[in-house]
């Protein structure tokens, strides 16, 4: 018999031994774990409604990520797209393989393959769903420390290939977030430029 807690256990539990550690309100975290609880929340505050098979991505998305460290691939698009092909596969067999154990048939397990590797994005309305929240997560709780490492021009294009895969629905959420000033001032000026 399929079970949801079971699955949400099994996925937290592999996302617990993350060494990667993310500091939020002064608590450390295992940073995966923190991120795939943040994505689940974000999902359930743009769709109340979501889905069985979309609550479910929402918590396995990018199970394992610190597996397949960006370092490990050749520097440059070819191997950044290499490294996010290979990435999404084995977030996919690490996700199904948990899904199966706890019952869950293939139905379940295909739709949920296709959130994760965000297929029909613009089209698939629970696809988008996604994107929107995983662009949010980033935003909330990455992007301040990211800010100041990369030049306010690089930023905002890093910005603008971000809330391109978001639609208008995730551009009003983002607008709303609790951002320093100058946070909040280049992520208006990416969306200007989007609109423009």
């Amino acid at each position: 018999m399929r079970n949801m807690k079971a699955a949400f256990a099994a996925f937290d539990a592999y996302n617990q031994q993350d060494p990667n550690q993310i500091v939020y309100e002064g608590l450390t975290y295992p940073q995966e774990y923190f991120l795939a609880l943040k994505l689940h929340e974000w999902v359930l505050t743009l769709n109340p409604k979501a889905s069985l098979e979309l609550l479910l991505a929402s918590r396995c998305q990018h199970i394992g990520r610190w597996e397949t460290p960006r370092k490990q691939y050749p520097e440059g698009r070819e191997g950044y797209l290499k490294w996010r092909k290979e990435q999404a596969n084995f977030h996919v067999d690490k996700s199904l393989a948990i899904l199966r154990h706890a019952g869950f048939d293939e139905t379940v397990c295909y739709r949920v393959k296709q959130i994760i590797l965000k297929q029909k994005i613009k089209i698939d309305a629970e696809v988008q769903i996604m994107e929107n929240a995983l662009c949010l997560v980033f935003l909330q709780y990455q992007f301040e420390d990211f800010l100041n490492t990369q030049p306010d021009i690089k930023m905002i294009g890093i910005l603008r290939k971000s809330l391109l895969k978001m639609d208008k629905h995730g551009h009003e959420h983002a607008l709303k977030l609790p951002f320093s000033e100058k946070a909040k001032a280049l992520v208006a000026r990416a969306l200007e430029e989007l609109y423009v």
